[in-house]
């Protein structure tokens, strides 16, 4: 029985403009959602009903959509569509302003080293949008890339991850990364309010990471997200929670030079995480590899070792930050502290909150080394609960003088989880790099290699290889995933 059970509330409110759909197309079935999404055209509304979509290949999603003219593909109830995949990768996102709402997506291969992405967002797509959704059982859920077009390298840059669930029902017995949210080589993307947990590879070098933004991109935020290592399976490898940097990128796939002589440094901008509550992983909670310019601002950070400012092109602030262990730099790194309380063990979080291992901060003893400990900042608006901080701010991601609000999910996560539909069950249903993870923030990193999803499986008489950009169907025995980083 799993260690927690959430009941989420779940609503589809966007905070996007809503504008009149060019056509509304309701599927029931694979065949007719992926005629939908091969002809598909600004503005229009995909609608899956309730039922389970089984694929064994990868839809494409290429046409273009616009800023007012999203393409939308939902469920018509929320998480009542479920959409397996046996394959190697997902939907194939390569058009920009793309929307995914409220879809339950699962891989289901045999071979967890075949079931790479539920998501690839690649080159032109930019302006994607992944809401509300529930991910579950893949080495990356989402995939993002640059890809060289025409010999020109196209970066899907600006695009916003938020209320999703994410996680993994069983360790990934694969020797590929496993990284939930794999973001490379791209500008302004959002990660808000989703709940990440139990990212665990039992393969390879063991380590895996919730998620980082890395690849030479800028301005990469995580606010109000829910990172937990290790919830419902505890069983070991090298766990990390949210990184700007990561293992590292081979230079060939490194904005913005895409040069195999420049190397990554550095692999992110001006990256901020602020209001994040990180929970329960066995390497640091927070990780900056040759990241410059980093905001580390507001979080709470509970059973991990702490924060690594690490490699000299790393640079940047700790402000506001109640963390469990320490805020270090190393390798040549620098940063600034602010007014951060550290050095606290799992029990100096025990006795403040009710259960502060599985993500529940609600007050259980005296807070007073908490409130009005540090000060107002016009970049941290408000806490973790999207609460608006006033005055003298409380340390750590919650402006607990507030009083309680729900912790085991953030604001706006409106996905569900637990294995089951929201409300309980009752909803209706190598001419890449060599792939390598980098290693642990703890021990010394090499570059990642590349691709991160270049594998091979037997498919029997038929399968197919994936290039960045397009679906190519041939009738052999073995099928590859390639994509660049």
């Amino acid at each position: 029985m799993r260690s927690i059970r959430l009941v989420l509330a779940v609503s589809l409110l966007s905070a996007l403009p809503r504008v009149a759909f060019a056509k509304t197309t309701t599927v029931t079935d694979v065949p007719t959602l992926t005629t939908a999404l091969s002809t598909a055209q600004a503005g229009d509304e995909i609608v899956l009903a309730n039922g389970t979509y089984h694929f064994t290949s990868s839809p494409v999603c290429s046409a273009p959509g616009t800023v007012n003219g999203q393409i939308f593909v939902h469920a018509a109830t929320p998480l009542g569509a479920k959409v397996e995949f046996d394959a190697v990768e997902g939907f194939h996102v390569t058009g920009p302003y793309w929307r995914f709402e409220g879809l339950d997506v699962h891989g289901v291969c045999a071979n967890d080293t075949d079931c790479e992405h539920a998501f690839h967002v690649t080159g032109a797509a930019v302006g994607f949008v992944l809401r509300n959704n529930r991910l579950v059982d893949f080495n990356a859920q989402l995939k993002v890339n640059a890809d060289n077009l025409a010999n020109t390298w196209v970066q899907p840059h600006k695009g916003l991850v938020e209320g999703n669930v994410v996680y993994d029902t069983h360790a990934r017995a694969t020797s590929n990364p496993v990284t939930k949210l794999n973001i490379d080589t791209v500008d302004d993307w959002v990660v808000r309010a989703n709940f990440i947990h139990d990212a665990h590879k039992n393969g390879g070098d063991g380590v895996s990471y919730q998620s980082f933004i890395k690849g030479g991109g800028k301005n990469g935020l995580y606010e109000r997200n829910l990172v937990i290592c290790a919830l419902d399976d505890a069983s070991g490898g090298t766990r990390i929670g949210l990184s700007f940097g990561g293992g590292g990128t081979a230079p060939q796939f490194c904005a913005p030079a895409f040069n195999a002589n420049t190397p990554c440094i550095p692999e992110q901008t001006g990256g901020v995480m602020r209001n994040n509550v990180i929970v329960n992983c066995s390497d640091v909670g927070i990780y900056l590899n040759q990241s410059k310019d980093s905001h580390i601002l507001y979080n709470t950070i509970v059973g991990t070792n702490g924060v690594d400012f690490r490699f000299s092109s790393t640079s940047g602030e700790a402000d506001g930050n109640l963390v469990g262990s320490n805020i270090r730099t190393r390798d040549g790194a620098a940063m600034t502290l602010g007014l951060n309380l550290t050095g606290l063990a799992n029990t100096d979080f025990d006795n403040w909150f009710v259960d502060p291992l599985k993500g529940d901060l609600r007050k259980k003893g005296d807070l007073s080394m908490l409130i009005g400990k540090s000060k107002s900042r016009s970049d941290v608006p408000d806490d973790y609960c999207a609460r608006v901080r006033s005055g003298a701010y409380d340390l750590g991601a919650l402006q607990v003088s507030l009083g309680d609000c729900v912790t085991t999910k953030p604001p706006g996560s409106d996905a569900g989880t637990d294995g089951g539909p929201v409300g309980g069950d009752a909803a209706p249903p190598n001419g890449d790099a060599a792939a390598m993870d980098g290693g642990s923030p703890s021990a010394t990193p090499s570059n990642d290699a590349g691709c991160g999803c270049d594998t091979t499986r037997t498919s029997g008489s038929r399968g197919a290889i994936w290039l960045v950009g397009a679906l190519v169907a041939f009738a052999m025995r073995r099928r590859r995933a390639r994509c660049y980083l």
